[in-house]
């Protein structure tokens, strides 16, 4: 960046706080401003307006809720256990008191494996190698509960609610989504992988993944891609905020509907031209 571009930089930045900022709402307008002047990136306009969202947001909004979360039995063997964990596919995982119905506690699966091999411990039950399970209100808010993730080096919570039931659980990259957006792994299935579905001769489906060079080249488009690889970046681009479910915009040769979004992106868009393909 040179001089000049650093000073019209610095220029707009100040011209856009030249008035304080009364609330949270006022601060996110002026940085959503500072979006559609180009100062700042979408992806970086996603990413603030995640940051500032965590400091509102309660673990009840981020949880995974208690009939969804995959559990193991404290009285298990290593052997009982195994099929659960490699069909999950996850590395973390509350262990239950079958009597109770109360998770005592988390089993790491590196810990499984270290006593699998040994013939002499393949009948623990894995209430003898859990760890101690860190337990959260529904109520606590993200933007702490990150700072005791990282000062405590946890990457999971139990989640209780009022009678301290178990509610749900959530985990660190939970937290990290609402900042970043959605984190994919190797266990995700291949059938996320975005892909261009047509419906009929002028309507089709995709995914805001799909990359730009994907997309010019099934629609025969010539749409710019300097700032954002994704067909969801130039529309956070043109939308100049994270449109909500049924918003849609034209952007010549094509008009765009969305499907499906949330606070953190958008998801899923229909695409749908004036000519056959």
């Amino acid at each position: 960046m040179n001089n000049k571009q650093q000073k019209n930089w610095k220029d707009k930045v100040s011209e856009l706080f030249l008035r304080e900022p009364k609330d949270l709402q006022e601060l996110i307008n002026l940085i959503r401003q500072s979006a559609k002047q180009d100062i700042i990136e979408s992806d970086s306009l996603n990413m603030i307006e995640g940051v500032l969202s965590v400091s509102e947001k309660q673990v009840r909004d981020v949880m995974i809720p208690r009939p969804k979360i995959v559990v193991i039995d404290g009285n298990n063997t290593a052997k009982d256990a195994l099929p659960t964990i490699t069909d999950s596919g996850h590395s973390r995982f509350p262990i239950i008191d079958k009597k109770t119905e109360k998770i005592t506690g988390i089993l790491l699966a590196k810990d499984l494996l270290k006593i699998i091999t040994d013939k002499t411990k393949e009948n623990w039950q894995m209430q003898r190698i859990m760890r101690p399970a860190k337990v959260v209100p529904e109520s606590k808010r993200l933007d702490i509960l990150l700072k005791e993730f990282r000062e405590n080096r946890n990457h999971m919570a139990i989640v209780v609610d009022e009678y301290g039931r178990t509610a749900g659980l959530v985990t660190i990259e939970d937290l990290l989504e609402e900042i970043v957006g959605e984190i994919a792994d190797e266990f995700d299935s291949e059938e996320q992988t975005p892909v261009i579905i047509k419906k009929n001769n002028t309507t089709f489906t995709t995914h805001a993944l799909t990359t730009m060079e994907d997309f010019n080249e099934y629609f025969h488009t010539d749409y710019a891609h300097d700032d954002f690889d994704t067909i969801g970046g130039l529309l956070l681009k043109s939308f100049s905020h994270v449109p909500k479910k049924g918003e849609s915009i034209n952007i010549p040769p094509l008009h765009f509907t969305i499907l499906s979004a949330n606070k953190r992106g958008i998801k899923d868009i229909k695409v749908q031209t004036h000519d056959e393909i």
